[in-house]
This record gives structure tokens, sequence and C-alpha cells, in this order.
């Protein structure tokens, strides 16, 4: 019997649902001294849907990767509800967690160390169907087989080893043992960010052509915009933790409201030109630490168009020109319709 379970259902609903979600770690400062509150997701909500891609993007340390790891339930969430194909991940039995760990597969951010030295590529395969199904060792050498043709690799790489490969060959071979379990949501965490920029272009067109091929739901991390513009159907944009806008790619390329995006837009070559009255942002200072963050809005202490009441009030997330955004001062940032042409 295979004990994959299949997340897809036959109408379109979310296969993941995140709402409220938190995720706070107790840091130890002396023997005798009461943990801090160190505060890694501080509320982020959103969902995604069979054959989309939802890219969370930020500079490193917003916490995009934290909310990778709970929605591939690596972690267990502080706080909030995770559901994926409708069952809640928290209240969940331990049955049903084991089902729900084989529909979400991770791709990790460096094909170089994901993938066992000392084991070849057919062994690497079938270790997933080895351990969650009851296939033959032909069934699963089958399967193997298929799946490195569905990746672009040839026959004869089943027996061979990692170190035989390109980068961007390891990491289609780390696509292909994320497919083997047939997952409904694949979290892809910075998949590309190790591999030559002729490299990354290959390995996006192919995780676009799997996605359309098997209906997949895509959660991409990355920090890089002009790699999310290809690969995301919407995009949540993380500060220190917190969702500072979301809504669709195309919605928030050509506009963005929030001054964190326009940054992160203004300094991605190629895609500042693209926005409605946009110009580059230089930020200044670091990221506040999440031990001891900002009273007010979480990007006060950088952004540089923030008055008293961002200093001290932070904004809530709200509707706004067809996405959601943080931000008090957002509707200055609206331009004329005519203008965006």
């Amino acid at each position: 019997m295979n004990a994959t379970l299949h997340l897809v259902p036959a109408t379109a609903e979310p296969v993941v649902q995140a709402r409220n979600l938190r995720q706070v770690y107790a840091i130890r400062r002396g023997l005798f001294r009461a943990p801090d509150q160190l505060q890694a997701v501080g509320g982020v909500s959103f969902s995604v849907l069979p054959g989309k891609t939802l890219a969370v993007v930020g500079e490193s340390g917003c916490g995009k990767s934290t909310l990778a790891r709970m929605v591939s339930l690596i972690e267990q969430p502080t706080a909030g509800e995770l559901k994926l194909g409708g069952v809640d991940v928290v209240t969940a039995q331990p049955q049903q967690r084991q089902a729900l760990r084989r529909a979400v597969q991770l791709v990790f951010q460096n094909p170089y160390g994901s993938l066992n030295p000392r084991k070849k590529i057919g062994a690497i395969l079938e270790a997933p169907l080895e351990i969650n199904t009851s296939l033959s060792a032909d069934e699963r050498q089958a399967q193997a087989r298929g799946m490195l043709a569905l990746v672009g690799l040839r026959p004869e790489h089943y027996d061979r080893y990692p170190h035989m490969f390109s980068g961007g060959q390891r990491q289609r071979i780390a696509i292909a043992r994320a497919l083997m379990l047939k997952p409904s949501l694949v979290v892809a965490d910075e998949p590309v960010s190790a591999l030559d920029v002729s490299i990354q272009a290959q390995v996006l067109n192919l995780l676009a052509d799997l996605q359309q091929e098997l209906g997949l739901a895509y959660l991409f991390i990355s920090h890089d915009l002009g790699v999310v513009r290809h690969i995301a159907h919407d995009v949540l944009v993380m500060y220190l933790g917190h969702t500072v806008e979301q809504g669709g790619k195309k919605t928030l390329f050509a506009q963005p409201l929030h001054p964190y995006t326009r940054a992160l837009l203004g300094s991605t070559p190629g895609l500042a030109g693209q926005a409605a009255g946009l110009s580059r942002i230089v930020l200044t200072g670091e990221l506040p630490s999440p031990l001891n963050p900002p009273s007010g809005c979480v990007f006060s202490t950088r952004c540089p168009h923030a008055v008293e009441r961002c200093r001290v009030e932070r904004p809530i997330l709200r509707q706004l020109a067809e996405r959601q955004v943080a931000c008090h001062l957002a509707e200055q940032f609206i331009q004329p319709a005519a203008s965006q042409h």
C-alpha cells in the first residue's frame, strides 16, 4: 500500500493556510536570569492554492526561513493556525502529522551539501520510497528512473555519485528527491541562490514546468526579487518577522506601497524602472534585533519617510489598492492611473 497522502482536493481549495502564525524562541541569558523572548515570526497569514507560487521575500533575519520550517513541519508554531489540506497541523494526531510530513517536501539552498556524497543518485531518490511506502525494489527503481527523466537527467545518472554532477544538476536531483513522494506542497528555501545566473534560469524553468504538469503549490523563499519576478504568482514581504506588504506579483511590482518593498525593488537592477513613481532608496542602519524590536512600526528606524506616529504606533495590515500593506503613510505612494502607463 502506498502511504503517500494527496493534499490536493477536487475543488480549488488552498493546499496550505496559515493564520496569525507565530514563532517565539526563549533565549537564555544566564543561569539565574529569566530567558528573553525572541519573536522570529510575529503573526503571518497566507494561503497557497494548487498550481500557485507564494514567494516570501526579505533580508536575512526577517523570519522567512523560520516560516519555511514551520510550514514544512520541522518546527511547531508557538501560536496561530496552520492547515495543510484542511488538516490542522497543531492539533493533528501523530499518524496524521506523519502523513502530512510526506505531503510537504523541502528543496534546500545548497545542492552541494543536501545530497549524501557516499550514496549513488538512485539510492538517494529511492530512500523516501523505502521509508514511507511498501513498494518493491523494482518498483522503487522504476519510479526513481522515471523521476530522473522528469527533471531532465539521463538514465546513466542513476548509478553516479553527487560529486560527478554540476551545481545545476545536483539541484535537479534535489528537486527529484523532493518529488518522490508526490507532495502537494514544495517549500523551496533559496533554491537557486547558490547557482550561476545562467543555471538559475534553467532551474526556475524546470520548477515552473513541474508545477504546471503536476499541479504543485510552491512556498518559495528568496531575497532576490529578480528571481521572484519569474517564479511567483503572489508575494509576501517580511521585515523583522512581520508582513509589511502582501499581494499579487503584478500589483506589488508595478506599484509597491510599503517603503521597505519600494527599497527592495529600487535596489534590484532592471526592476526599479518598471514600478510607477519609484526611485532608488538607500537604506541606512542595520536590521533591528528581534530581541528588542522598535515599539512602533518595525521599519521605522530605517524608513526615510517615518513620522512620529510611525515610531509609537504599530500599523495594522490593511487592504489598500488591491493588496495588504502595513504602513500609516501608504496612501501617499499611490500613483494616478494615468502615470502608470
